[in-house]
């Protein structure tokens, strides 16, 4: 992974079809996708249960770009190194899922992914900022972690940009989780992210049989946010 601020596309496998991961992550990445992202639910942090390491190292032999595993359980430590074996390239860990966040960015670090730091919509941006020498990207829920297809929420567009000013030169990508669209890419990628994941955004409307739409999302999702930046 070499680093630039050049928006990036991540669709959300939780909108594809379950039956046919490996099918729908070689699609994704034909159609544009720049990374896959991979939403991991434990039902305790958050309410909802999808999947774990194993799915993670089945899908990755089909991923020929990055894997961004975004880890929304709790306890998390003690499971990184199982995604990071699983392949992961990033792996993002909740501040608000443990109280030793620090420990947590070290071990991510050290079992050899980059860093990601992910923050659900009711925490400040301060809370990171004795952090940021420790993360190699920064994800801004911009809806409540759990589910799929939620509404975005717009006051974390001034969060976006109050953390771009605290980032400064520092090679860390700021990367939006939820709600992404054609209307809300553009808000975000203007306040200073350039990584929006998006599920049911990319996904609608294609199949692993007809996978032209999912270009076509990704690429109107893509040049709506660069017309802002």
């Amino acid at each position: 992974m070499t680093f630039d601020r050049q928006i990036k596309i991540a669709p959300s496998i939780l909108a594809a079809d379950f039956a046919n991961f490996g099918a729908e992550c070689r699609a994704i990445e034909a159609e544009g996708a720049d990374w896959v992202h991979v939403d991991v639910m434990d039902g305790h942090f958050v309410p909802n249960i999808t999947f774990g390491p194993a799915t993670c190292a089945a899908i990755r032999p089909h991923i020929k770009g990055v894997m961004d595993v975004h880890l929304m359980i709790a306890p998390v430590d003690s499971y990184i190194e199982a995604f990071a074996d699983a392949g992961a390239d990033v792996i993002s860990a909740h501040l608000e899922a443990g109280p030793h966040i620090h420990r947590t960015l070290q071990a991510i670090r050290g079992a050899g992914a980059k860093a990601g730091l992910a923050i659900n919509p009711g925490t400040p941006v301060e809370a990171v900022a004795y952090l940021l020498d420790m993360v190699d990207l920064i994800c801004v829920m911009t809806v409540n972690p759990g589910f799929g297809g939620q509404k975005f929420i717009h006051s974390q567009v001034d969060k976006v940009a109050r953390l771009r000013a605290m980032i400064g030169d520092r090679p860390v990508h700021i990367e939006i989780d939820g709600g992404v669209t054609v209307e809300t890419a553009p808000l975000v990628a203007a306040a200073g992210a350039d990584v929006l994941v998006a599920g049911s955004a990319v996904f609608k409307g294609g199949s692993v049989s007809n996978t032209a739409p999912y270009g076509a999302n990704i690429a109107a999702i893509r040049a709506a946010a660069k017309a802002a930046q």
